[in-house]
C-alpha cells in the first residue's frame, strides 16, 4: 500500500500540491523547552545518551509545529566516540576530540562492528520515537558523512577550513583514507541499526563537502556516501536516503546518480530556480531557505519561502532550510514559515 506520509511520497518521486516540511536542527536551542530539557540533562552528550530526554527534545518541535518529519536528536560525532575517540563539548567552543593523524592512532580505534554497545541508547531513542510520533510524522535517522566526520577526528575540532584534514590527505594519504574507510564501515552499521530500530528515512550530512575541490570532491565526498548508501541498501533496499553535500555548488548537478540517494538536500548558496533546472529532474530535492530568515522574519521570510515553493513546484520537493536553524532564531518565525509553505499555491 502506498504510504500516506507526505515525506515518503516526495522521496518516492511524487510531486505534491504542498511540499512537506521539516527543519534541520528543529530540536534545539532556539526553543525554550529544549533549553529546559538540556539543563535537566546536565550537558550535551548526556542529553544525547539519555534516551528518555533525547526522545523528549525530538518530540518538542513536533508538538509545537506539527512538522511532517522528526529527525533523531543525536550528533554526528557519536560514531567516532563509539570507535574509541575521546569526545567532549566545550561550552561556546564546540566539540573537542582526540586526534587521529598516524597509523598507530588509526590502529588503536575499535573495529567498526564494536560500536553498537556504545550507541545502544541512540537505538533505544529511535525505537521509542517510532512508537511515540503521530501516525502522519516520518522518523528520520542520520549520520555524518565520512569526510566531515574525518575532519573532526583528524583536526580534533572544527576549523574555518578544516585544514588539518586537507594536510593529512596531502602528507599521509594511507592514514587519511584509512580513517575514511573506518568511518564508512561504522556508518553503514550505524544507519542499518537505526532503520532496524524504526527509522523510516536516513540522511547523510556532509557539512564540509564544499571544502573539497576537483577529484577530491568525487573521491572523498561523493564516493564514500555512495559506499554507505550501497551498504544500507544491501540490507534495507526500500528505505529512502537523503544526501546533503553542503557547499557543493554546481556539483549538486549529478549528485543523485553519483551518490545513489533518493533525495539531494541543497544549501542556500545556490538558487531554487537553478536546482529546479539542474538537480530536480533527477529526483527529489530538499531545501533551501536561508536560516537567517528564522532570525529576521517579516515580509522577506514570506516572499522567499513562496519563491522557493514556486520554483520547485514542478517536481518532488521537501521544504527545509539551507542549513540548520540557529540558536538566535525566533520560534514565531518558524511558525510563519510553516504557515506560508502550507498556504502557498504551487506554480501560481
Amino acid at each position: 500500500m502506498t504510504s500516506q506520509k507526505t515525506i515518503l511520497r516526495a522521496l518516492a518521486g511524487e510531486t505534491l500540491p504542498t511540499p512537506p516540511i521539516w527543519m534541520m536542527r528543529q530540536a534545539g536551542r532556539y526553543l525554550p523547552e529544549y533549553r529546559a530539557t538540556r539543563a535537566q540533562a546536565g550537558d550535551f552528550l548526556s542529553l544525547c545518551y539519555n534516551s528518555e530526554l533525547a526522545t523528549e527534545v525530538t518530540m518538542q518541535p513536533i508538538r509545537r509545529y506539527g512538522f511532517d518529519a522528526s529527525i533523531l536528536f543525536a550528533d554526528i560525532l557519536l560514531v567516532p566516540q563509539a570507535l574509541g575517540a575521546d569526545l567532549r563539548f566545550e561550552t561556546g567552543e564546540g566539540p573537542r576530540l582526540s586526534t587521529i593523524t598516524s597509523q598507530a592512532e588509526l590502529d588503536a580505534l575499535k573495529p567498526a562492528d564494536e560500536i553498537h554497545e556504545h550507541l545502544d541508547p541512540i537505538y533505544q531513542t529511535v525505537n521509542t520515537l517510532s512508537k511515540s510520533l503521530p501516525d502522519e510524522t516520518t522518523l528520520i535517522g542520520f549520520a555524518g558523512a565520512p569526510w566531515t566526520v574525518a575532519t573532526y577526528m583528524i583536526g580534533g575540532k572544527g576549523t574555518p577550513d578544516q585544514a588539518p584534514a586537507h594536510a593529512l590527505k596531502a602528507e599521509n594519504k594511507a592514514v587519511f583514507e584509512g580513517v575514511l574507510d573506518r568511518i564508512t564501515e561504522a556508518t553503514i552499521l550505524y544507519l542499518n541499526k537505526q532503520i532496524e530500530a524504526g527509522a523510516e528515512v536516513v540522511k547523510l550530512f556532509d557539512s564540509w563537502a564544499g571544502s573539497l575541490k576537483g577529484d577530491d570532491f568525487d573521491n572523498y565526498s561523493l564516493t564514500p556516501m555512495r559506499k554507505i548508501i550501497d551498504g544500507v541498501r544491501a540490507s534495507h533496499p526500500n528505505t529512502p536516503i537523503i544526501a546533503f553535500p553542503r557547499g557543493a555548488g554546481e556539483r549538486y548537478k549529478g549528485a543523485h546518480e553519483a551518490t545513489g540517494a533518493d533525495c539531494i538536500a541543497f544549501d542556500d548558496a545556490v538558487s531554487a530556480e537553478w536546482v529546479a533546472e539542474n538537480v530536480q529532474p533527477d529526483g527529489c530535492v530538499q531545501g533551501n531557505l536561508a536560516s537567517s530568515h528564522m532570525v529576521t522574519g517579516g515580509d522577506a521570510l514570506v516572499s522567499e519561502t513562496r519563491r522557493i515553493v514556486d520554483a520547485l513546484s514542478k517536481g518532488p520537493h521537501i521544504f527545509n532550510l539551507g542549513h540548520g536553524i540557529t540558536p538566535d532564531a525566533d520560534p514565531e518565525n518558524v511558525q510563519l514559515m510553516i504557515d506560508t509553505v502550507r498556504s502557498s499555491t504551487r506554480g501560481s
